[in-house]
């Protein structure tokens, strides 16, 4: 198929169904190779959906697109960056008061555990525990600590801050923290908190200390515990 007309089969098929996997380009262009259908699609702009493994391609129209960058077709999500990661960081970078993975997950409408933990790791990210909850931050000191002075300003203020064993917590928490237990018997809250900052989700010290307060785990030693001689 020329050039030309393999251009005017791709666009036909993008507008007749606003989307379309690449199987569906395929066989559009006349059941070409991959290969082939991603030469075609390098030429036109397009989107791909950072939901379903990027298994959906549309054209792309910034008339479509909402204040946040972020287009939905049906349970379809699009961004105007292209992938989740890039994604997350400018939506990171542009908040003033920087994002937690909740703010985040509620946004986009997808988990982003994996994501965030790789972005804290390679350094594109930065964040710190504040109230009981990670926010992600710019890398860069100067504009993170900004964010960082942001969020703790918008926390409320004047109520009494829950005990350890008052701050509700996941049952992912409590069971991330006893399987660490389980692992390592005897192993300190900071030990277990600090393991357990790469979790995904990543769990903060604060939901440590909660399920340790809970069930009286630093007691176990001298209960005859694992830990105890």
């Amino acid at each position: 198929m020329a050039r030309a007309q393999a251009l005017e089969s791709l666009q036909t098929l993008l507008t007749s169904q606003t989307v379309a996997t690449l199987p569906q380009i395929q066989n559009a262009l006349g059941a070409v190779s991959p290969m082939t259908a991603f030469r075609v699609l390098r030429e036109v702009d397009y989107r791909r959906s950072y939901n379903h493994n990027g298994r959906y391609y549309a054209a792309y129209d910034p008339a479509r697109f909402d204040r946040f960058g972020l287009w939905r077709f049906r349970n379809i999500f699009f961004s105007s960056d292209g992938s989740l990661k890039a994604t997350v960081l400018r939506l990171v970078g542009a908040a003033p008061a920087g994002l937690t993975h909740r703010e985040l997950s509620e946004r986009l409408a997808v988990r982003v555990h994996n994501c965030l933990l790789d972005l804290v790791r390679s350094g594109a990210l930065a964040r710190e525990d504040v109230g009981g909850a990670f926010v992600y931050v710019h890398p860069d000191p100067v504009r993170g600590a900004e964010q960082l002075g942001q969020r703790r300003q918008e926390a409320p203020t004047g109520a009494q801050a829950p005990s350890p064993g008052q701050l509700a917590v996941s049952d992912v928490a409590v069971i991330a923290v006893l399987l660490a237990l389980l692992r390592s018997p005897g192993a300190s809250l900071a030990e277990v908190a600090h393991r357990l900052r790469d979790h995904a989700p990543p769990i903060a010290r604060c939901e440590v200390q909660a399920v340790f307060a809970r069930y009286d785990l630093e007691a176990l030693g001298e209960k005859g515990g694992p830990s105890g001689s």
